[in-house]
């Protein structure tokens, strides 16, 4: 018999591409769904909340001006390094969820494929809701999508994995930086994602996680003046309430929860134009004459 002790995994935040602990020092008991102790997960504060959106919005201007087909080829090598992981990752989310192992399986599979859907919709989503628009003069008049900004992300709850992924891949598959508060009761899959995420070519600060009590850490990234929007896929009712109120105080955009029977359906690109803004753009075409234009 081994007489070795097993070396227990210390959880951390991801912010700007480093794995820092909370600036508070303090951690919370993650348990499993019979109660059995899992690991301390790092309690984020409100500082922490701060430091994340100063990462988010360093990045953003060069993810933004990425090419479409370069940020598909980054969302796709998180799906090649999620397929090494996924035995650690169908244990994880077994233990988050009390899922059979089959059933996690079935969870992990779905979340890396998530990742390759999303990977491919990088370069299409422009044609599907930009194009050019018929004007009654000598103009083009194009309409072509950009991304909102910084965005912060409330993971769902009870999916702690691929849910997660449904809410993260698409706001920045689309040029967004996100803030993700994972899901209070089952974090330890989102920290571990962020360990594949920085060796998955993602610049640091693209994606920053960050755990603990999620009305805390949600608050203060609701009233924060450079996050422009929030999804609010984790937050109950009354929670909900309270950050659209705060969102609504800085004319942030919100998105608000909405019931998901199954994380497994397609998920469609509804996610992938909540945080788009649709430019505009006029340019003269020169004189136009009975026998067209001159331009």
């Amino acid at each position: 018999m081994s007489d070795r002790l097993s070396v227990f995994k210390t959880y951390k935040l991801y912010v700007g591409g480093k794995f820092p602990r909370s600036e508070s020092g303090r951690v919370y008991e993650v348990t499993d769904s019979k109660g059995n102790w899992l690991a301390n997960a790092p309690q984020s504060s409100r500082k922490d909340a701060r430091d994340a959106v100063v990462a988010a919005r360093k990045a953003f201007g060069a993810w933004s001006g990425a090419t479409a087909y370069n940020r598909g080829q980054v969302l796709y090598r998180v799906a090649e390094m999620l397929e090494g992981r996924k035995a650690q990752f169908v244990h994880e989310v077994a233990d988050a969820e009390g899922l059979s192992k089959s059933k996690a399986a079935e969870q992990v599979e779905a979340a890396i494929d998530r990742w390759v859907w999303y990977a491919g919709w990088t370069d299409k989503i422009a044609q599907v809701v930009g194009g050019g628009n018929p004007v009654a003069g000598p103009y083009f008049n194009l309409s072509s999508p950009e991304p909102t900004g910084v965005v912060a992300v409330l993971a769902p709850q009870e999916s702690s994995f691929l849910g997660l992924v449904s809410v993260v891949a698409p706001v920045i598959a689309t040029g967004n930086t996100a803030v993700v508060v994972a899901s209070e009761k089952s974090p330890l899959p989102a920290l571990s994602l962020a360990e594949v995420l920085a060796t998955s070519d993602v610049p640091g600060g693209v994606v920053n996680v960050l755990s603990g009590r999620t009305a805390e850490i949600a608050t203060p990234l609701a009233a924060h003046q450079d996050v422009n929007a929030i999804d609010l896929a984790g937050a109950d009712e009354v929670l909900a309430k309270e950050l659209e109120i705060a969102a609504a105080d800085n004319l942030k955009r919100a998105l608000r929860p909405q019931p998901v029977d199954n994380w497994l359906a397609t998920p469609g690109t509804d996610r992938l134009t909540a945080f788009l803004e649709t430019k505009t753009v006029w340019h003269p075409t020169g004189s136009l004459g009975a026998s067209g234009s001159s331009y």
